[in-house]
């Protein structure tokens, strides 16, 4: 089939590829001529495993291209899939002007019968503002071409986004169009029966791939209810592990526990400091949005969002009882992406953790494998470090934020001796408390 995907961030870019390497003409546009110049010379400006060589590979090929010409883009497509961008605003309601303009090109360009599925994650009844702005904007003389909007949420994970692309757990198609649904159903039929040679390491295929076919305004709200019970579970962890560290309980011991029970499950019941990104902070606020603005107003949404607010700024408590005064303390911090196997830093927790620590007075140095310069909301007064041990030389605290594997791997004995204080704080609980505390360090971790 011949795809067009607007949008090149992280969920148009890895659908895409997909699409192009299960075999078909996809053309990836975007408005902004400097990422397609960066594409088109085979560089990727997103970190994600595997996707650099998938994007080479199906550029060569000739099954992927890049172009700023949107409007050529959708007169060329028997598919037009939406991926752009929106941003929360201040009050939490999702920034639809991204939306709103690509629907109003689509109008202004539609040549025939398209499909214009929406993958970008909007509140509920966005299907039909797309539907009233392409009719709006259709100008071709006395025609009106038919179109159909199709409902069509990712579910990717950042780190693991073009595994998900390939082994997802579900597809939800939102439309009451038996034609939509027919042509979405044989787009993805490779995808569904695993009926496809690319494999990724560690990945198996699954079987069959669940299709889940209902209306946009339902598909709509999966997606949203699905980050917001993610997120959900992670706040409510951390809840239990701030109790634990009040009682004298273990946090490990009692996730585990109630990991068990498969009605709780393991997954996301990992206590730390809290959740960022670029989708569970604003899913999180466009759903609590939404259903204040329907008068139904989602107390337990409310409280996920203070308690994650909260949580990052325990390292804070915990660095004040190690150290006294921050002031004048040299503080090491292991992590600057929201999470491992991204270069992701939107709503990071280690950004407002380093921030806070520079406004309290100490000297920050931090070291990430992936990032390696200074966010744009992260105080330019923190040093960058070329390697985990240099961030740590001369630090009266090391404070691990995000466990990328190499951090598992840490040499604590060079650490030892590179440190001017022995004191960690483990934001993820990644570390052997009992083996820390025998070579001589101060250590805490989350919950226990």
């Amino acid at each position: 089939m011949k795809i067009c995907v607007i949008g090149t961030g992280y969920v148009g870019l890895v659908t895409g590829v997909c699409l192009a390497e299960i075999g078909n003409r996809v053309l990836c546009v975007d408005k902004n001529k400097e990422k397609i110049d960066m594409l088109k010379n085979g560089k990727v400006p997103i970190f994600e495993e595997g996707l650099e060589e998938l994007v080479k590979k199906n550029t060569d090929s000739g099954n992927l291209i890049f172009d700023d010409d949107t409007a050529c883009g959708v007169r060329e497509s028997d598919i037009v899939f939406i991926s752009v961008g929106t941003p929360p605003l201040p009050s939490g309601r999702p920034d639809l002007s991204a939306i709103d303009e690509v629907a109003t090109l689509i109008g202004k360009s539609i040549n025939g019968y398209k499909i214009i599925s929406n993958k970008s994650t909007v509140p509920i009844g966005t299907a039909k503002r797309i539907r009233k702005i392409i009719k709006e904007n259709q100008n071709d003389g006395n025609n009106e071409y038919e179109f159909d909007i199709v409902s069509n949420p990712e579910f990717l994970k950042e780190g693991e986004a073009v595994r998900d692309a390939f082994f997802p757990e579900r597809i939800v198609i939102g439309s009451r169009s038996k034609r939509a649904i027919e042509t979405m159903i044989e787009l993805y039929r490779p995808i569904i029966e695993q009926d496809f040679d690319y494999a990724l390491n560690n990945s198996h295929k699954k079987g069959k791939i669940p299709i889940i076919v209902t209306d946009s305004t339902s598909s709509e709200l999966i997606k949203y209810a699905s980050n917001a019970f993610l997120a959900t579970k992670i706040s409510f962890v951390n809840e239990i592990a701030n109790i634990c560290e009040r009682v004298g309980a273990n946090i490990l011991d009692v996730t585990y526990g109630m990991g068990l029970d498969n009605r709780i499950g393991s997954r996301f019941m990992k206590a730390g400091i809290g959740w960022g990104g670029s989708c569970f902070p604003k899913d999180v606020r466009a759903l609590s949005y939404t259903a204040e603005e329907y008068g139904s107003p989602a107390n337990v949404l409310n409280a996920v969002i203070q308690v994650n607010n909260q949580q990052r700024f325990k390292v804070i408590q915990k660095a004040v009882n190690m150290l006294g005064i921050i002031d004048d303390k040299i503080i090491g911090v292991l992590g600057l992406s929201f999470k491992p196997n991204t270069d992701d830093t939107r709503e990071s927790p280690s950004v407002a953790i380093v921030n806070k620590f520079l406004e309290l007075g100490a000297e920050v140095r931090v070291y990430d494998p992936v990032v390696k310069k200074c966010p744009e909301d992260m105080d330019r007064s923190a040093v960058m470090a070329s390697t985990p041990y240099k961030a740590l030389e001369g630090a009266h605290l090391m404070v691990l934020v995000t466990e990328w594997e190499e951090f598992y791997n840490l040499d604590f004995k060079k650490i030892k001796s590179l440190m001017a204080g022995l004191n960690i704080i483990d934001g993820r609980n990644i570390f052997d408390r009992e083996e820390i505390a025998e070579l001589g360090f101060n250590y805490t971790g989350i919950g226990y």
